[in-house]
């Protein structure tokens, strides 16, 4: 008989099966049941599975991924990104305090770091930026490296999100690396989508911005205090009549723009507030459910490519003539389509 993990690899079952498929057995309940009753520790180490990249690890993740999916979809998900030195996470902070002091809720943030070239850990960490929400025992904060991955979000992103919710977390909150032309990936797998700014951040940002606020269902101005309370009121101003001249979104939402000021604290019950008014529109028509739907169905197809994509890359014939066909595309030997065409057919064995 061979072991769980052995038949889904299709390898030979070592000479104890069954002890090892019940040592499998029993840490995978473990697991479920850790997250289920919400313990922090179990919840980081099966985040820890879904981000590893060695087989073992990931099929694991994916079973007990499986076994929390009927106790997931249930939460709040809001997406932040925004201007570099936009205050992102000290806004996170001040509304995950609000969140579990005033609501008397769990939140769980799920902060997406760069990665470091050199370990690929997190660089920032956001937890030391995040110190007093850090503290509370309903809360969560886990920053995840990028490694590579495009869209301002890690790529387990989707699957932490979803072990969070199983955990009992009915909000969660992801900040993304920053704001960008691909920092927008976010978008397909949030509730909310909230863009973070500055007032005077300059024209060069503009068209940045303007790309990431087509898809906005607010804009928010940070650091409306001090001096900075009229600019930040003019930006605001200037920002909701922009805004106006987009098309009008699928979900019935009418994006607004609003000053906060996450260090004093001004704005943030009013932000929260506007992000609760959306849930309670979304759901009510319906909206909701039909963007989750098709949020799942998005991220089923790019787990199809990402598939197709390792296991291509990963073929001996494959690599065995990549190198080689690179250097007569970039020598001007070959054709890009011809080079393209050639490792597909050797990756599919055909002449």
């Amino acid at each position: 008989m061979k072991s769980a993990l052995s038949e889904r690899r299709g390898v030979k079952a070592p000479e104890v099966p069954r002890l090892e498929k019940a040592r499998t057995k029993s840490t995978r309940e473990q697991y479920v049941e850790g997250i289920l009753r919400g313990d922090r520790a179990t919840l980081a180490r099966a985040i820890t599975l879904v981000e590893s990249s060695l087989e073992a690890d990931r099929e694991l993740a994916g079973v007990i991924l499986e076994d929390c999916l009927p106790y997931s979809g249930r939460s709040l998900r809001v997406g932040l990104t925004g201007v570099p030195g936009g205050g992102k996470s000290t806004l996170i902070e001040a509304l995950g305090r609000l969140i579990v002091e005033d609501r008397d809720e769990k939140v769980a943030v799920l902060a997406v770091d760069p990665s470091s070239e050199v370990s690929g850990g997190s660089i920032l960490g956001d937890k030391t930026r995040m110190t007093v929400l850090a503290t509370s025992e309903n809360a969560f904060i886990r920053p995840s490296p990028t490694r590579g991955s495009h869209g301002g979000v890690a790529q387990s992103t989707r699957e932490a999100m979803l072990l969070c919710e199983a955990a009992g977390y009915k909000n969660v909150l992801v900040e993304t690396v920053g704001v960008g032309q691909t920092e927008t990936a976010v978008r397909g797998m949030v509730d909310f989508f909230l863009l973070v700014t500055l007032a005077g951040a300059g024209d060069e940002l503009q068209g940045i911005k303007r790309g990431v606020m087509e898809l906005a269902d607010a804009v928010v101005v940070n650091k409306a205090d001090g001096l900075n309370v009229k600019a930040a009121e003019k930006a605001r101003s200037e920002i909701e009549n922009a805004l106006h001249l987009f098309h009008p979104a699928a979900s019935g939402w009418t994006p607004r723009a609003l000053t906060c000021s996450a260090q004093t604290g001004n704005g943030v019950r009013e932000l929260w507030d506007l992000i609760e008014q959306h849930a309670a529109l979304t759901h009510g028509n319906g909206w909701h459910s039909a963007a989750r739907a098709e949020q799942q169905r998005h991220w089923m197809r790019q787990l199809i490519e990402q598939g197709l994509r390792s296991h291509f890359e990963s073929n001996t014939l494959v690599r065995e003539r990549m190198n080689a066909l690179e250097r007569e595309v970039v020598e001007g030997k070959t054709t890009a389509f011809h080079a393209a065409k050639t490792l597909l057919y050797a990756y599919l064995n055909l002449k």
